[in-house]
């Protein structure tokens, strides 16, 4: 009976085992429970994989239930900038007849240009839950827009409200394109420079008056950034002109057609090399509406779509200056079409009076890069000059002026020979040849000859004089004074061992 008992109780316990077992399989094949979107929940919105050039990428999440406290920081994207933000709410009815609402919060990314992006891993905080994104790729091409994802910001041209949901979206075979007479333009000045003379470049859109009603500008801020940066030149000095007006100018091209010119970019660029300045083809999207082909009474229904608009490359070619006479070096000479206008404070001085002389230059030219030789003194001349002190201005005429003001000291008698002193050799493109400013007015010095000043000597102190000739002149090693820290550091350290070796003796006393 004992060993009956024994095998009965090991077939339970067996069974038991089996049972447990299936449990733990059981449990091991449910599926892990999704997370929870209940309220006060917040998730992540799957990003579009694709985007156009034109259309925005996005990055969204949803909110339930609970009204969202602070502002989300969404990260930065390697190719693309910041655009706006979009918040859209939702009102569903559960069953019980209780409500809940839905907030999708939309960060709108502009790309720059088109090619394949990488999005990397980011964390997001929302009412202090943070939700992780593993990132993944986009990629951005010329083609039209793919369809929205939820939450996604929707293109220009697509509308999206009641009455589409209940009649239905505008049907595209209904619209008609107009025509219209816009174009871009990339315009230079000359088709021609010298090595550091001045061409102006502007890009232009222009645009006939009655067209204004069918086109508008698309993301304009995003695509002048790339616009600018294929203008750039670097084998140029490049100078930008004023901020352009978001007004624009109105012009007579070919044919006496009264045109709207929209100043886009405008830039003077120096060549400082010989290669030719290349400006590659350019391109600008504008929003275009098309319009109904049978409109009726009330319909102002507009289709929108996409229009790029081009301007041909461009290509300066860039000329050598010719030798200088004499065979000198003409790398350093400027380059303008110039004028001299100078300035003196008076025409008869004392010897040892100081005068100003002013050297300006005026013209058209790379005035920022113009500079003056300084003057250069012959022992016994017996002149001193200061400065100079230099000021640029515009002039009324759309000419510049550089000035150059000196401070002139004369300790001999007799004239100033300032045209051996001051003087500036140009190069003049409009007439292909050099020249050279030279001063002009003639100062005489009157008076007894003078020794230069040569300042006042250290040992002509009365103080400094006694003091120096009672120095050390033996030289030191360069590390003297951390030599003189250390051994005062040693100093204080054996005197407060000295210091505690005595306050011991004396509490044990």
């Amino acid at each position: 009976m004992r060993t009956r008992s024994f095998l009965s109780a090991g077939k339970r316990s067996g069974w038991l085992l089996v049972l447990w077992l299936l449990g733990s399989l059981a449990l091991r094949a449910q599926p892990a429970p999704a997370p929870s979107t209940g309220p006060g929940t917040a998730v992540l919105v799957p990003p579009p994989t694709a985007v156009p050039l034109v259309g925005p990428f996005t990055l969204a999440f949803r909110l339930s239930g609970v009204a969202l406290v602070g502002q989300p920081e969404f990260p930065e994207l390697e190719g693309f900038r910041k655009g706006g933000q979009a918040r859209t709410t939702t009102t569903r009815l559960l069953p019980g007849g209780r409500r809940t609402t839905e907030l999708t919060f939309t960060q709108r990314y502009l790309p720059y240009a088109e090619g394949d992006y990488q999005v990397p891993p980011f964390d997001l905080t929302v009412n202090g839950q943070v939700l992780h994104s593993p990132g993944g790729r986009v990629r951005v091409g010329a083609g039209p827009t793919p369809p929205a994802t939820a939450g996604a910001a929707m293109p220009p041209g697509t509308a999206v409200g009641s009455l589409d949901q209940l009649l239905g979206k505008p049907k595209p075979q209904n619209f008609y394109e107009p025509p219209d007479f816009a174009s871009l333009a990339l315009e230079a000045d000359q088709p021609r420079v010298y090595m550091g003379q001045g061409v102006h470049v502007a890009l232009y859109f222009y645009l006939r008056p009655a067209d204004q009603a069918l086109l508008n500008f698309y993301d304009f801020n995003g695509q002048l950034t790339e616009l600018l940066r294929q203008l750039r030149q670097p084998t140029t000095w490049e100078v930008p002109a004023v901020q352009p007006s978001v007004l624009p100018d109105t012009v007579r091209r070919a044919g006496g057609q009264v045109y709207l010119r929209f100043r886009l970019a405008e830039n003077t660029y120096y060549p400082l090399t010989a290669q030719p300045l290349r400006f590659p083809a350019l391109a600008l999207t504008l929003t275009k509406f098309k319009l109904l082909k049978k409109p009726q009474p009330g319909d102002t229904e507009r289709l929108a779509i996409y229009k790029t608009y081009t301007a041909p490359a461009l290509t300066i070619a860039v000329r050598p200056l010719p030798p200088r006479p004499g065979g000198a070096d003409s790398s350093s000479v400027a380059v303008g079409d110039y004028v001299l206008s100078e300035g003196i404070s008076g025409t008869r001085f004392r010897t040892g009076e100081a005068f100003t002389y002013t050297f300006g230059v005026e013209g058209s030219g790379n005035m920022a890069a113009l500079q003056l030789p300084l003057p250069r003194l012959r022992p016994g001349q017996g002149l001193e000059i200061y400065g100079p002190t230099i000021r640029e201005e515009a002039l009324p005429d759309g000419r510049q002026r550089k000035s150059f003001r000196f401070r002139v000291v004369a300790h001999r008698p007799g004239p100033v020979p300032l045209d051996s002193l001051f003087h500036l050799l140009f190069f003049n493109p409009t007439t292909a040849h050099y020249g050279t400013l030279r001063a002009e007015v003639n100062p005489f010095v009157e008076g007894a000859a003078q020794a230069l000043a040569t300042g006042a000597q250290p040992a002509d102190d009365p103080f400094y004089g006694p003091a120096l000739a009672r120095a050390d002149a033996q030289l030191q090693p360069l590390d003297i004074y951390q030599q003189v820290s250390r051994y005062a550091s040693w100093l204080v350290a054996g005197l407060l061992v000295v210091a505690t070796g005595g306050w011991w003796r004396a509490r044990r006393g």
